[in-house]
């Protein structure tokens, strides 16, 4: 049975006149390209299927709008640091969620999705320093967790948490083997019963990338 029996998708959004209408409460989710983002979202709300994967990163081009319960919603946003995409693409992603996080008044908080094998890199700590900047919370699921020995994954853990220096909560998350995943739903509900942000623009958001990417 679903966490949440009641949960639907509502509708994508490539222009920010398509966004759902700004009300209620939600919790955003983003990462790398392939950091294991809608694997993720399917695991947390237990629907096969829900979000849609790929082994081809970029895949999620669109801000993806999903209702959980009323006025509570989880929104799927593209990935990013792909290298294999246009870079008119990915300027326009970039615009795109900027004038997201930049306007949003129903944004409750941030669940950033980082592959364990390769911890935060520059979009991702970018995403870090404009919800610390804003008010907003932040929950970073280490993902892929399974992936590696049970002593590596604590020395990433520990890594991870050392860099973010209090920045936000964080734990170690496996999809397929549903590590960590109740406490990652318990944050999920505690940011959608949360009052939201107040939303300040940020020049630097999703700024151009700051790293290589192969």
């Amino acid at each position: 049975m679903s966490v949440f029996p009641d949960a639907r998708f509502l509708t994508s959004a490539h222009l920010p006149e398509q966004f759902f209408a700004d009300a209620g409460a939600e919790v955003a989710f983003a990462g790398r390209s392939n950091a294991g983002k809608s694997s993720a979202i399917n695991a947390m709300v237990n629907r096969r299927g829900f979000a849609r994967t790929s082994k081809s990163p970029g895949r999620t081009q669109l801000i993806n709008f999903f209702e959980l319960a009323e006025d509570q919603r989880l929104v799927d946003l593209p990935g990013y640091g792909y290298a294999r995409v246009a870079r008119s693409l990915k300027r326009h992603w970039r615009g795109l969620m900027a004038e997201y996080f930049n306007h949003r008044e129903s944004l409750a908080g941030l669940i950033l999705v980082v592959d364990v094998r390769r911890l935060l890199g520059g979009f991702d700590w970018q995403m870090v320093d404009w919800c610390v900047e804003v008010g907003c919370p932040i929950h970073v699921l280490l993902t892929k967790a399974d992936k590696l020995k049970r002593a590596q994954a604590a020395t990433a853990l520990a890594t991870a948490k050392q860099e973010l220096a209090g920045a936000a909560s964080l734990q170690l998350f496996s999809a397929t083997k549903l590590q960590g995943i109740d406490m990652a739903r318990k944050h999920l509900q505690e940011m959608l019963a949360g009052s939201g942000i107040e939303s300040t623009p940020s020049s630097s958001l999703l700024a151009e990338e700051p790293e290589p990417h192969a």
